[in-house]
């Protein structure tokens, strides 16, 4: 049984200033005819839910470096699920489980019951494990799971505020991804996925494709609609990421993002009062949050599978929870055994599934090759502790640990400029994104709806769920993207609404967890 077992990593994404990453790269020349693919079943799915049998999967083979195209190549694991009626069939709609890092193979099976059939009509669904992750030619930094605790992967300063730790973490951790990641590990970038997608496109015989994805697959999204503008159909993006800035800055909004949606939950647990016994006021619910996170830090409570339990995993919790509401009442159990010293049952929903044939570490070394290929961070160690000093005493939610350091401050420069994103295009994306959002904030969403312009319409929902496509929480926005999916039709303007009064009953929640 493992100590401390790691929390599986979540759909990164944030933003905050608009900071100039590069220049894009023109729409590639028409690719050479595509060898046959071979469709065989598909894997088993590493959360354990049964693989729809309709399913099918198959590999691409892609440059591991678009600028020696003739060099060593990588396969690409790809899936479809053929939904649409041939009659009325349009194409195919592509999937991306966000992260970086994030397995997205099995997506058709899990994504299929959330839209209207009026779309599964019209598109056959397709998603892929991107480059370096799951069943592609998966990356490794040569570190066990056990090796990798939560609250170093995701840098929470010490109690004190010290970073010292997380310095002396991010430095190993990216001389061993380094070190074992091979090649690969510096090709693992975001423009070089939106580029094996285009890839993925050809060998599956399509003109164009439509997409639809959120948090950081926004920000795929909206660098294959840069690269490839001609081969864009219908896009949606939901929880977005501001494009044109550096992943220091898009984490660093994390801890604000933390703070505006304490504020749901905290009003959820005052008016359950007479039950959790939080605090009968939101004033009261943070007070206490806060002080048991204190105590945590001086006396941690010991799980039987996850180990000793401190502020900064009780912290790591609160917010991976925080992403939906639905999930607020496992909040309130975690709270319950924590305040009791480890009493009755608690879920622990992040136990780690191996995957045969994928390092243990893939999740963690994917998660870092991006944030630290895709742009430089800064090197002096000194604006990472102030910086976190300053928030932690704004943000104490989570401790100021989006302006922490990772290991991208050790990391060589790039291979290339990142891609920027510009507002030349078709007007063919539909943004949605809550107000709220924890992971990926408002913020961010109004950068990429400045950044594309004319290309793109918002809508925007009063809520704090990190997404707005979601059945289980009925709004203008999922009203907006099933009619944009199935006929083309976007919103004449930008929208504001509040989620619809009630759900229906058979409504499933849509919910973003760590992998």
């Amino acid at each position: 049984m493992r100590s401390r077992a790691p929390l599986r990593t979540i759909g990164l994404a944030l933003a905050l200033a608009l900071a100039g990453v590069g220049a894009g790269v023109a729409e590639a020349a028409p690719e050479e005819r595509p060898r046959p693919l071979v469709w065989t079943d598909c894997p088993d799915d590493p959360s354990g839910a049964p693989v729809d049998p309709r399913l099918r999967c198959t590999t691409v083979r892609v440059p591991l470096d678009y600028r020696a195209p003739n060099g060593r190549t990588i396969e690409i694991a790809v899936s479809r699920l053929a939904t649409a009626k041939p009659g009325l069939r349009r194409g195919i709609l592509v999937h991306n489980g966000g992260g970086p890092g994030v397995a997205s193979l099995h997506m058709p099976t899990s994504q299929e019951h959330g839209y209207p059939q009026d779309v599964l009509d019209r598109y056959d669904l397709v998603s892929f494990d991107p480059r370096g992750v799951g069943h592609s030619t998966p990356v490794s930094c040569g570190r066990s799971a056990a090796s990798l605790p939560n609250d170093m992967v995701f840098a929470f300063p010490a109690p004190d505020g010290s970073i010292d730790q997380n310095v002396s973490f991010a430095r190993q951790l990216a001389r061993d991804c380094l070190a074992n990641g091979g090649e690969l590990i510096r090709h693992v970038t975001t423009a070089n996925t939106a580029r094996d997608l285009d890839r993925i496109r050809a060998a599956l015989g399509e003109p164009k494709i439509s997409y639809r994805s959120a948090s950081y697959g926004t920000y795929l999204g909206a660098v294959y609609a840069e690269l490839f503008p001609g081969r864009t159909d219908r896009v949606v993006l939901d929880a977005n990421v501001s494009p044109n800035v550096t992943w220091t800055d898009r984490l660093a909004t994390w801890d604000r993002a933390s703070e505006l949606r304490f504020e749901d939950f905290a009003a959820w647990a005052a008016e359950r009062d007479a039950t959790l016994r939080f605090g009968a006021t939101p004033a009261a619910v943070r007070a206490n949050y806060l002080a048991l996170g204190a105590k945590l830090d001086r006396a941690p409570v010991t799980h039987p599978v996850a180990g000793p339990v401190n502020g900064n995993l009780w912290r790591a919790i609160y917010r991976f929870d925080s992403y939906h509401a639905s999930l607020f009442q496992e909040i309130a159990d975690w709270w319950r055994y924590l305040a009791d010293d480890g009493a009755g049952p608690v879920p622990y929903w992040w136990m780690v599934r191996g995957t045969p044939g994928v390092p243990e570490d893939n999740d963690v070394a994917a998660l870092v090759a991006v944030l630290c290929g895709d742009n430089a961070a800064p090197k002096d160690l000194g604006r990472y502790q102030r910086k976190v000093t300053e928030s932690r005493q704004r943000n104490p939610i989570v401790a100021g640990m989006g302006a922490n350091v990772w290991p991208c401050a050790f990391w060589p420069a790039p291979v290339e400029p990142a891609v920027r994103v510009t507002d030349r295009g078709a007007a063919n994306i539909l943004l949605l994104q809550t107000t709220r959002d924890p992971a990926t904030p408002l913020v961010g969403a109004l950068g990429m709806r400045a950044t594309l312009g004319k290309r793109a319409r918002m809508v925007t929902v009063d809520g704090g769920n990190h997404g707005a496509y979601d059945r289980s929480t009925p709004s203008c926005a999922v009203d907006a993207a099933d009619r944009f999916l199935a006929t083309g039709v976007l919103p004449q303007r930008d929208l504001f609404c509040r989620p619809d009064a009630t759900a229906p009953a058979s409504a499933r929640a849509t919910v973003v967890r760590p992998s």
